[in-house]
């Protein structure tokens, strides 16, 4: 089955109204706009910097460096990632948690491996975090104090070390500010003083009251200390790391390491990817007068590969290995597994990024000398560098779909990874490009079973950051390959020029298809049709769903018959899932349905979708066991409540919680009451009737038809299920349409409704008469819903959501009967499981319940209306 066209399943987009519209969809423009100024002002810098520096110094320079100094910097390299180990440890003495040395070691060296190359460390590292210690069993507030500790111990660290490295350096340092030494000494002091009187206030108290309403717990004097000495050794490893790679005749260590903390604060808070730019513009700056340009550069070269890449490499390689282990036991291993992609995705980024910078730079003299004495065909030469360049172009499209663990992007990446790897051999003997390539092809195939969601690649829309970020990568392919050949004057004849030495126009071509590719796929997925507003189910989807909640254990899927929400499909139409779309709330009911495989891509489709259109996306009333599909999409879980459901096999009306409900039965025997299910061919008979005692409930309720979670009188929709009733002399009285499938797994009611006249106890006797029957069916559960509210917990440190929600449960009785439809559940004696809302943080959940009460309502109107 193929997938639903967009135009069936979205109609027409309306346009935004008024501003709060059109800011979610034009945020990310302007935010990567201001981005991508930056990057320009950063290229003009570098522009100026390096004009009188040759491509081929700077080559030079980087082959000229002593293998002893690479050892050295590898070393310093280590160190400083065994140093990063202690900022997670004391971190996690900090939150009063323990965790094994292993697990501490394997969560930090992955999480600085992943945020040095992506950036946005509290970000890209603390989803890492996130993932592995509760996998080792810490809370959530545990780990959000873990993540808090590193940020500002880095900045506390960073701080200290540049005012130490100010005091020794601060006549270097001024010449360069143009301003006077005195002052920059005195600038340090006060931050070093500033530092000590915080180690004081450790020393004697430990909460700090930041404003009227917020106290910190600060860290006790010697975990302060030890994290300071632990920030030193760390920083000056990662500055030495650098220092090792420049001439002998460099700069001296304590002057340098002023000038490093400089850059690298520079590049944190540029928000550039790693600081690319940024931090070699200022180290570039900062250097000039002690070291030649053209070797600073080449040892910034070579520190971006020993301290960013290769550790990337290990950690992608070291998660792999996880991989190979057959059955791996321990809760941190795999999901250490399930945290590969992330990794992979950098990777590919890196891999791409190699290609395209070497496709626009000459190859070595000694390259050249192989090419020539193979003799190999010029076409193939040409060729393999015009290709291995649209590879690299390919690789950064397909990072994006390996984050989202797509197979279709696995497939293209291990593909392209694969070509590019043989094509750097004729390319210019290119053995360390074709060795990062075939590591990436190794590590793709060993990480085969993480890329398990179903979707076509070009289903996928790119967002409008990766669409700028694109474009500013190929923007900067222009100046490196304009400052590779500075030499060489441009005229129109170059583009036909086809010779073994003649690198510049095999650049040109290939940064030009480059470009010509690029242009034409952002064309196309800016000029795609859009995907529109959500349009209601049509019959044939909602015939479609009818198929997939058949064959599903969960009767929740039900929902979806009463034709009052959107539905998306899976490719292969096997699962789907139903929404609505309030205000900016687009709000799943219930998750994905149908099979489980597909349910990871259904989850993050309709999260884009909702993006696509300024909205947020939520998940109402989810499962536990769901809910990492949801977190893994950047989601958080808020408790709702608590679901009943009764064990049929076991259920009896015996017991003296039961006592009302056989009472009801004996009741309603003794009143004449018959009870009947009628299957859905013979419900279109019975539809008058029906009509009749939903009209008087409603009546006798002073209430209206509900919608979104609650199902609806309509007749289309009773006809597709079975119908419970209770008939008085012949008459119904009362009814309830089930909710049940073929799998007999589960079942509930939706619509319950009666005579006003109707006996006293016939909704008892109806309920008991139902799961009599279910019972006698051969179904498993019966769904009795859920209890909003209930279950929060009652501790003094639980989160202010439970707490909120335990207020509500305990003294909300004037607004909903919270109290009374937990008893009147309870009495049955069921097993109760909590339900989630899963939804973007801080106050957006309070707007996507209120929206849902708009949807359940029927509008704003409904709501206040009843």
């Amino acid at each position: 089955m193929t997938e639903p066209s967009p135009a069936s399943l979205l109609g027409p987009r309306p346009p935004a109204p008024w501003l709060g519209e059109w800011w979610p969809r034009l945020r990310p423009w302007v935010l990567t706009t201001l981005a991508m100024l930056l990057a320009g002002a950063v290229a003009l810098a570098l522009q100026g910097l390096l004009r009188e520096v040759r491509y081929a110094d700077v080559m030079a320079a980087m082959h000229a460096t002593p293998p002893s100094d690479i050892a050295f910097a590898l070393l310093a390299t280590a160190a400083s990632y065994l140093a990063l180990a202690g900022y997670d440890a004391s971190a996690l003495v900090y939150a009063g948690a323990r965790v094994g040395r292993s697990t501490v070691l394997l969560t930090s060296f992955v999480a600085y491996a992943l945020a040095n190359t992506i950036g946005l460390g509290p970000l890209t590292g603390g989803a890492v975090r996130m993932r592995l210690y509760a996998a080792a069993g810490l809370a959530p507030p545990q780990i959000a104090r873990v993540i808090a500790f590193n940020a500002a111990a880095f900045t506390l660290g960073i701080t200290a070390f540049g005012a130490l490295g100010l005091l020794w350096g601060a006549d270097d340092v001024a010449s360069l500010l143009h301003t006077r030494p005195g002052g920059l000494r005195a600038g340090a002091a006060v931050l070093l003083l500033a530092l000590a009187v915080f180690l004081v206030l450790c020393l004697r108290q430990r909460t700090l009251n930041v404003g009227p309403r917020w106290t910190l717990r600060l860290p006790s004097a010697g975990l302060a200390l030890r994290q300071l000495v632990i920030s030193a050794l760390e920083l000056g490893a990662s500055a030495a790391a650098l220092w090792f790679l420049l001439p002998d005749d460099r700069i001296a260590l304590p002057t340098f390491m002023a000038f490093y903390a400089i850059a690298i604060t520079a590049g944190i808070l540029s928000h550039v990817p790693g600081g690319v730019g940024v931090f070699e513009a200022v180290m570039l700056l900062a250097s000039g007068a002690h070291v030649p340009t053209e070797a600073m550069l080449g040892a910034l070269l070579l520190y971006r590969g020993l301290y960013y890449v290769l550790p990337l490499v290990l950690a992608t390689a070291l998660l792999a290995s996880y991989e190979l282990r057959s059955g791996v036991a321990a809760p941190v291993g795999r999901l250490a597994v399930r945290l590969s992609p992330r990794l992979m995705a950098a990777l590919t980024l890196v891999a791409g990024l190699w290609l395209l910078v070497s496709g626009v730079t000459p190859v070595t003299e000694d390259a050249r000398q192989i090419l020539a004495a193979l003799d190999l065909p010029l076409p193939l030469i040409e060729a393999s560098h015009f290709l291995g360049s649209v590879a690299g172009l390919g690789l950064l499209l397909v990072a994006r779909g390996l984050l989202h663990r797509l197979d279709a992007a696995w497939w293209a990446a291990l593909v392209l990874a694969v070509v590019a790897a043989v094509l750097a051999l004729p390319k210019g003997i290119a053995l360390h490009e074709a060795a990062l390539l075939s590591t990436l092809a190794l590590l793709l195939l060993i990480s085969r079973r993480q890329f398990d969601r179903r979707s076509s690649l070009f289903a996928q829309r790119l967002e409008p950051g990766w669409l700028l970020a694109l474009g500013g990568v190929i923007a900067a392919c222009v100046w490196v390959l304009f400052f590779a050949y500075q030499e060489v004057a441009y005229s129109n004849r170059l583009w036909w020029q086809f010779e073994l030495d003649a690198h510049a126009p095999r650049s040109l071509r290939a940064l030009m298809g480059v470009a010509l590719i690029g242009l034409a796929f952002g064309l196309w997925q800016l000029l795609r049709p859009p995907a529109g507003g959500a349009a209601p189910a049509t019959a044939e989807e909602i015939a479609r769903a009818a198929a997939v909640v058949r064959s599903s254990p969960s009767s929740d899927g039900c929902y979806a018959l009463v034709g009052d929400k959107h539905l998306l499909f899976s490719p292969s139409g096997r699962s789907f899932l139903m929404f609505g779309k309030q205000g900016r709330s687009w709000v799943s009911l219930f998750g994905p349905m149908g099979d489980a495989r597909e349910w990871p891509d259904l989850v993050w489709r309709f999260v884009e979708l909702a993006a696509a259109h300024g909205g947020r996306a939520a998940f109402y009333q989810v499962r536990p066991v769901a809910l990492p599909l949801y977190l893994d999409c950047g989601l958080q879980a808020f408790k709702l409540g608590e679901h009943a459901h009764v064990t049929l096999p076991d259920f009896d009306l015996k017991g003296a919680k039961r006592a009302n409900l056989r009472s009801g039965v004996n009741r309603g025997e003794r009143e004449g009451l018959s009870f009947e299910v009628l299957p859905p061919a013979a419900v279109g008979a019975a539809l008058p009737e029906l009509h009749a005692v939903s009209d008087a409930w409603l009546g006798q309720q002073k209430s209206r038809e509900k919608g979104f979670s609650v199902g609806r009188f309509d007749e289309r929709y009773l006809q597709q299920l079975p119908v419970a009733v209770v008939r008085r002399e012949g008459r119904i009285i009362a009814f309830a349409n089930l909710l049940a499938t073929d799998a007999k797994d589960e079942a509930s009611i939706d619509l319950m409704r009666h005579l006003p006249e109707s006996p006293p106890g016939t909704m008892d006797f109806l309920f008991a008469k139902i799961m009599l029957y279910l019972q006698a069916q051969g179904y498993q559960r019966f769904g009795l819903g859920m209890s909003p509210m209930a279950g929060m917990a009652e501790r003094r440190r639980a989160p202010r959501w439970q707490r909120l929600g335990r207020l509500l449960f305990e003294h909300g009785e004037r607004f909903y009967n919270f109290r009374g439809l937990h008893r009147f559940k309870d009495k049955f004696e069921p097993v109760w499981e909590a339900r989630y809302l899963a939804a973007p943080g801080g106050v957006a959940p309070l707007f996507v319940l209120v929206d849902v009460a708009a949807l359940i309502g029927g509008g704003v109107k409904g709501v206040i209306a009843k």
